[in-house]
């Protein structure tokens, strides 16, 4: 199957044989491709490789051939974000996200426009936990697996003075008010959820609260492999950031 003219973004590239990459894009079309750029690290394909960095989106021409396409042809068709600092490990976070939890060749328009929105919120500098925030609960209902923020797993109302434990599979859980302060705080309070279904910040102890329940349903559906970027944010202490 020949691919032409198709847009997307680049999540990762890496070094193949001598003069080679591996690169694996978000596609519009095709969803999440992996590509054989033969050649690229050659000096006169500079051009090429210089298109092929994570956060670029692309216009590329590729031949399907197995699980990997050969690429045959890419241009930039923006300039990517120029992130440093925690802004570029939340980037890092978003494309491992995508890497890990996108399924190979499955068009995933709704995906595609997240990430669109989140690249150019990291470009313009917005605050990165709601930003974040926002990604993992679009990723989540792209996917097919997010559930409703209005109400939880038994069809009632969130209450936005209460507490709530994002279970995987049955949606939010209220917590007893006799829960131990440990679980209480490791549970969403039921404004972030609101605020979060209706995209509209929260307050910042709410907006706080919003990320360890949804690391826990992100881990759930990772399996035991966790993230790289978690490693990477715990160590080097910014653990209010990318995680």
């Amino acid at each position: 199957m020949r691919i032409e003219g198709e847009a997307g973004f680049v999540l990762h590239a890496r070094s193949w044989r001598e003069t080679s990459l591996l690169v694996e894009v978000l596609s519009d079309g095709h969803g999440r491709l992996g590509l054989v750029a033969r050649g690229v690290q050659s000096p006169k394909r500079q051009p090429l490789r210089a298109a092929l960095q994570p956060l670029q989106r692309i216009r590329f021409d590729a031949v399907m051939a197995g699980e990997l396409a050969q690429l045959r042809a890419a241009e930039a068709l923006d300039v990517a974000p120029r992130l440093a600092g925690e802004a570029q490990l939340a980037a890092f976070y978003l494309n491992e996200l995508v890497l890990r939890l996108a399924p190979r060749q499955d068009p995933l328009p709704e995906l595609s426009a997240a990430y669109a929105r989140t690249r150019e919120r990291l470009r313009a500098g917005e605050a990165l936990a709601w930003t974040l925030r926002r990604f993992e609960r679009d990723l989540l209902d792209a996917l097919g697996v997010g559930f409703e923020l209005h109400c939880d797993g038994d069809g009632e109302p969130i209450d936005p003075a209460a507490r709530y434990r994002l279970d995987p599979e049955h949606g939010p859980r209220r917590l007893l008010s006799d829960r131990g302060q440990a679980e209480r705080g490791t549970a969403a309070t039921g404004s972030a959820l609101l605020a979060l279904a209706a995209d509209a910040r929260p307050a910042s102890a709410d907006l706080a609260s919003l990320r360890l329940p949804l690391r826990a349903v992100l881990g759930h559906h990772l399996g035991a492999r966790g993230l790289k970027s978690w490693e990477m944010a715990a160590s080097l202490g910014r653990l209010h950031a990318p995680g």
